[in-house]
């Protein structure tokens, strides 16, 4: 993969200098090798990827908990149907209640129909999950998907019947999928980024672990401590609380868990 580092403000008062890193896929490559290296699609062509705090769930690892079994014995007459992308009818009534939901869920407007539209056109999303109430026959939510057996399933974007709120109808549909891929033998769900309390709800799962930066850290802990922190004057591994609590002060230790690696191939002449 070719790297490229954007610039991001800087902080001249206390030498922070960031970049936010991008990644480009190479002859070869396919979206997993991206994934596994803490990398998120940017683009729903797959043609960019950033690095990002992103929480995955180790399948290898994974087993109901009997909180995760309270939330699906509360979707208990909701069925549960994977459809190819090619396989789903991406309706004029579909398309207006998903903009539905992304206005009342995140503000007006803040999902244009184009980029809706995008979604459900774009490389980015292969396969989907829908949510059926067997009772009423009521489909009742989309889960947008990016499948690359046996290594990457990744939960997208979801779109639900806020009248189920009571059902805990989201947290039903990512358990109902971190179940599902399980049983399938995929390696890791992947769930999109985590940089607040309101997105630790990605964590309820055994097997759940983050990026933080070096490496998958399974410490949640850690993750916990990263949200929470509140002093930015300095780069997260200058911290010496930070290194003393997850890495026993060293900081060859952080450098040593790193798979990140540059080879120089060859230099100019001249």
């Amino acid at each position: 993969m070719k790297l490229a580092f954007s610039e991001s403000q800087p902080d001249y008062g206390h030498y922070i200098f960031p970049y936010a890193v991008w990644a480009f896929p190479e002859p070869g490559e396919t979206p997993a090798d991206f994934f596994s290296r803490g990398f998120l699609p940017s683009s729903r062509e797959l043609d960019r990827f950033y690095l990002c705090r992103q929480v995955r769930i180790n399948l290898q690892q994974y087993g109901p908990s009997s909180e995760n079994r309270r939330i699906l014995r509360k979707g208990k007459d909701i069925s549960v149907q994977l459809l190819k992308r090619a396989d789903f009818d991406y309706t004029a009534q579909r398309r207006e209640s998903y903009k539905t939901y992304t206005d009342i869920k995140f503000g007006k407007d803040t999902m244009s129909y184009e980029r809706l539209d995008s979604l459900f056109t774009g490389r980015m999303t292969s396969h989907l999950l829908l949510f059926t109430d067997a009772a009423s026959g009521a489909e009742v939510g989309t889960a947008t998907l990016y499948l690359e057996p046996p290594a990457v399933a990744y939960y997208y974007y979801a779109f639900y019947d806020l009248n189920y709120y009571s059902r805990n109808l989201g947290m039903f549909m990512m358990t109902s999928a971190a179940a599902l891929f399980a049983e399938r033998d995929f390696e890791f769900l992947y769930l999109g980024s985590c940089y607040s309390r309101n997105a630790l709800y990605k964590t309820q799962f055994a097997g759940a672990e983050f990026f933080n930066g070096v490496r998958w850290s399974e410490d949640l802990e850690e993750l916990k401590y990263l949200i929470r922190r509140k002093r930015w004057d300095q780069h997260l591994l200058e911290s010496e609380e930070y290194r003393q609590a997850f890495y026993g002060g060293e900081l060859d230790r952080v450098v040593s868990a790193s798979s990140f690696r540059v080879q120089i191939t060859g230099k100019k002449a001249g």
